[in-house]
This record gives structure tokens, sequence and C-alpha cells, in this order.
């Protein structure tokens, strides 16, 4: 009996010593004072809209350092983001940064609530109702868009007042994804930052029903470039547009340029005015800094709120116009665009106003008088105006 017990006292000893170093080697790996942060990406870096956010990834690690350890899942698809979520949790991330449409991060929030759980917002997803770690983010696109109207108005007004082109052919034309108050957002802010410079302008728009489809976008593009528009814009994923119109210009036709997500200079040499792109990096390090110190998102990230969900444009860095083609943008034009952007940092231009009458695509009995003025974004991060200004755009498909 006596020896059961020395033995017995002789295993929990043992046992102990390997639990204890086992211990101490988790700790290890664990890194104390290290803060895990988590991105799951629908696609890769291949994208535009993917490496985009990579780029406030590579941000956070130069702001960082060693403060922080990145870990990162690609190509996952929204309805299988289950699985990844669950595996950095278990990894120890204790921030997450999710660029998807799916409600399945709301879930987890609840299950997760050491976990601060951020996604870039969609119109599918509310904020009501959602856990106090679940939060939302997006940047106020429009304002850029505008922007990058105006250096498209200030091309097409070289045009017209040359003799290149006459006010009836003053068509721009609009690559987007789908009929959703996003786009329709998107491309009429376009539309009246192309009209403040050259009023003569209307716009054709064409949908290709997917956010990334190559071959769709390059058709799109190609039926716009046809039917005389001479210059496209997109609010689509891929570079497709810009390869389109840098094919017809090396063929002799006049047109021209503006990307999203990137600049597409270097893709479009000769057509390529410039691109927009939101800048995910303002929102990324402040959110960090937030978890790290304890302290609620909301207040430490600087942004307009609506509640856990924040959005910004140019006061706040948020969104950008990426470089100018010197080389083919219209003279005057970065003395322009720069005006423009520090108007509207200092909420000088509104930008949703004028003798327009909008139409919900959805119910033409459902119009909307911009001569009062509409304040875009001022509920929510996600867009929300979703009408089509009568006899100035044209939805085709």
């Amino acid at each position: 009996m006596k020896k059961q017990i020395i033995m017995t006292a002789i295993i929990c000893a043992v046992v102990l010593a390997a639990a204890s170093i086992l211990s101490g080697f988790w700790d290890m790996t664990q890194s104390p004072g290290v803060l895990k942060v988590g991105f799951v990406y629908s696609e890769d870096e291949s994208t535009p809209y993917t490496a985009n956010f990579v780029k406030a990834q590579r941000a956070l690690e130069d702001e960082y350092g060693s403060k922080i350890e990145i870990l990162a899942r690609s190509n996952v698809l929204s309805r299988e983001c289950e699985t990844p979520i669950r595996d950095l949790i278990r990894d120890g991330v204790k921030i997450l940064f999710i660029n998807m449409d799916t409600d399945i991060p709301v879930t987890l929030a609840r299950e997760f609530p050491q976990v601060q759980f951020c996604q870039a917002s969609m119109p599918t997803i509310s904020i009501e109702g959602t856990p106090e770690n679940y939060h939302t983010f997006n940047g106020e696109i429009y304002q850029a868009r505008y922007v990058s109207g105006i250096a498209a108005g200030m091309k097409l007004r070289q045009l017209l007042d040359s003799g290149a082109l006459l006010p009836q052919d003053a068509l721009v034309g609009y690559v987007g994804a789908n009929s959703t108050a996003e786009v329709i957002s998107g491309y009429t802010a376009f539309l009246l930052g192309v009209r403040s410079v050259a009023p003569e302008a209307t716009m054709r728009v064409r949908y290709t029903g997917s956010w990334s489809n190559f071959a769709a976008e390059k058709e799109q593009t190609r039926e716009l470039i046809k039917e005389g528009c001479v210059i496209i814009a997109q609010h689509v994923n891929t570079t497709a547009p810009a390869v389109v119109c840098e094919e017809a210009a090396a063929a002799g036709q006049t047109v021209y340029h503006v990307g999203y997500h990137q600049s597409m200079v270097d893709i479009a040499p000769s057509s390529s005015l410039t691109s927009v792109r939101t800048n995910w990096a303002p929102y990324a390090i402040q959110a960090v800094r937030a978890v790290m110190n304890n302290e609620a998102i909301e207040k430490v990230v600087e942004a307009h709120a609506h509640g856990r969900d924040l959005s910004a444009g140019f006061e706040y860095g948020w969104v950008e116009l990426l470089e100018l083609n010197k080389f083919i943008a219209a003279e005057g034009t970065q003395e322009k665009v720069n005006n423009a952007i520090e108007n509207l940092k200092r909420g000088r231009i509104k930008v949703f106003s004028g003798n327009y009458t909008g139409v919900n695509p959805i119910n033409p009995a459902d119009t909307i008088d911009l001569n009062a003025g509409y304040i875009e974004c001022q509920y929510s991060s996600n867009p929300s105006f979703g009408y089509v200004l009568r006899d100035y755009i044209t939805v085709e498909n």
C-alpha cells in the first residue's frame, strides 16, 4: 500500500512537471504582450479589391511592428467563413477584420464576446441588434467619385473647347456591378462631378451582375465605347475596363478611363486618367489601438459614428483620389481636384444637389428633388442614394 502511495505521488509529480513545461512552452508561443490580429478576405491580393485591404494589413505592420502578430485567410467564400474565423479565434486572435458580405460574423460575435469583430459594412447587414463586440465601417467613397468626376469633366471640357468633341457627344459610361444604392450613389456622384465642369455631359450605365467578372466587365465596357462613351468609370473589382479602354485608345479611339481600388495607369498608360480607392488603414490602425488599450473602438477611431457603424471621407483620410496621369489629364486638373478635396473636407460642397430629379428604379412613382439636397451616409456607412437622375443617366440593362 505504501509503495502504491509513493508511486502515485511520483506519477503526480511527473504530470505536474510536464504540465508546467508545456504551460511554459505555450506561454512562449503566445508571445506575452503581442496582440494577434486576424484578416479574413473574400479574394486574394491578385484582385484589386482585396489588394486594397492588404494595404491596411501592411499599414498595421508598419505602425505596430513586433507589438502585433497578423494572421490572414484569403479566398474565403462568404458562406464558408465560419471555419476560418473559428480557426483564427482558436489561434488567439483578439480583433478580426472581415471584407465580405455575410452575417456569419454577427452570430460568431455573440459566441466570442472577448473578440472584436470589424466588418466592412454591406447593404444586407444592419448594425441593429448586434452584440457590443461587433462593428462595421466604410469609407464615404462618393466623395472620391465626385472628385474623379471633376477630373473626367476637365478632360471633357478640354475636348469640347478644342472642337474635338461636340456637345451632344459628351457622353460618359459607367460599368457597375448591380443596381444597388452603393453603385447608384457612386455613379451619380461621379456624373455630378463631371457636370460641375462639363454640364453638357450625360451618362450611360451597364451592369455586369457581379463584383468580379473580368469577361463581363470587358464586354460591357466595349458596348459603352461602341455607343460613343468617351470616358468610362467603374464600380467593379477587376482591371478589365482599363484594359479595354487601353485597347480602344491604341486603335485610335478617343476614350479615357477612371479606375477603382488601385491606380491603373500602369495598365492603361494612354487612357487611365486616375482612380479612386477607400483607404482602410486609418480604421484598422485606430481600432487595433483601441483593443491594445482596452478602449471602445468607436471612442478611439476618428470618424462619423452611427452607433458602432463608422464612416469618413477625405477629412480623415478614408478615401483617396489616386495619381493623376499627367500625360493625358487636362491642364489645371490637379489644382481643380485639390480645391474640391479641400472644400469637401470643410463641408462646403453638397455633392447630391442641383436641379435634378431622381427616380427610384424599382418604383418609378418614388422620386426625389435634389434642389433640396441629399446628405449621403448621414445615418449609415452604407451609401443610401438609390435614385437614377432623370434625363441625365440611362441604365441600359
